[in-house]
């Protein structure tokens, strides 16, 4: 591997010198082997630099794509460029993107991850770090919803707020990552470096599952018998609306009332970005004061109580 991705500040300065976008996919492409040689190695600290490597070619190739729609020029990916015709609309066409062996969807993402503030794109930064890292222990992965392509999303404020109205706080979050601690306060929390169905759980627990076919049934029956067992004394649990599904039959027998959302939630990626969902959600609770999520849920959507 060359040393300019030996060390970061190297890759960094190669970064900051690079004139085409074949330059700077040609850094993206060595971290990425480089990336798949550390989770080999399991070597985190060489998985972490090689992240941080690639998401910063992929932002300064979001960068030059970006120009280029400004400016109104074509490039051939070597450096080269030429107007294009005025009539021709602002934006890297789908023969550009080509000729540069860029696909419309890299391009999109990339040239979000440039439009991102330093802030934001550090948090980006630091959970595909998290992320990667993870992947060479034996924790199960966590994807939070299928339909979005990533791997965490967070639960509005809006949403946690009611549930910790209902059971008075939150002692327990159970599927989770650092960053979402920041809105929803848990007493105490599980990542998936964690592997929270190998704890046991306590108290009023707030569950945002892992969206997934292999997860969320073992999380589901992880609340029911921990609640069954009364170390859960209280438990909200927010899932899609899979009614035909048997995970979704037995958090409906097994909970004390169920909210249907109206309308759909709006997950937060890390990075702030708002995820536009194609399914609806539904709000499940455990616990005795089911009177009061009633009231407070039934603002937000249709209360039912199983039978």
């Amino acid at each position: 591997m060359p040393t300019v991705l030996s060390r970061f500040d190297h890759a960094k300065q190669a970064l900051a010198a690079a004139r085409s976008i074949d330059e700077v996919k040609d850094i993206r492409n060595r971290a990425i082997a480089l990336q798949e040689y550390a989770k080999q190695a399991k070597d985190t600290a060489l998985i972490e630099d090689a992240t941080e490597i690639r998401l910063n070619a992929e932002r300064r190739a979001g960068e030059m794509l970006a120009e280029m729609k400004e400016s109104g020029e074509r490039h051939d990916g070597h450096g080269q460029s030429r107007e294009v015709l005025q009539s021709q609309p602002t934006t890297v066409s789908t023969q550009t993107l080509s000729g540069l062996g860029v696909t419309k969807t890299q391009s999109s993402k990339w040239q979000h991850l440039a439009a991102l503030t330093p802030d934001k794109f550090e948090i980006r930064v630091e959970h595909a770090k998290a992320r990667v890292a993870n992947m060479t222990t034996s924790a199960p992965a966590y994807p939070k919803a299928e339909y979005s392509g990533e791997n965490e999303w967070f639960t509005p404020q809006e949403y946690i707020e009611l549930a910790r109205e209902v059971m008075g706080g939150i002692d327990l979050d159970p599927a989770t990552h650092e960053i979402a601690q920041a809105r929803i306060k848990a007493k105490k929390f599980f990542t998936i470096a964690d592997d929270g169905l190998s704890k046991q759980w306590k108290g009023r627990v707030w569950l945002n599952p892992p969206y997934s076919r292999q997860t969320m049934e073992p999380f589901i029956e992880k609340v029911v018998e921990e609640y069954h067992a009364e170390r859960v004394s209280q438990a909200i649990v927010l899932t899609h609306n899979y009614t035909d599904t048997s995970w979704f039959h037995k958090a409906a027998i097994a909970s004390g009332a169920i909210c249907l959302l109206r309308g759909r939630v709006r997950f937060v990626a890390p990075s702030g970005d708002i995820a536009s969902p194609t399914q609806g959600q539904v709000f499940f609770y455990f616990g005795k004061d089911d009177a009061r999520f009633c009231s407070s849920f039934g603002e937000i959507g249709l209360i039912m109580r199983p039978v």
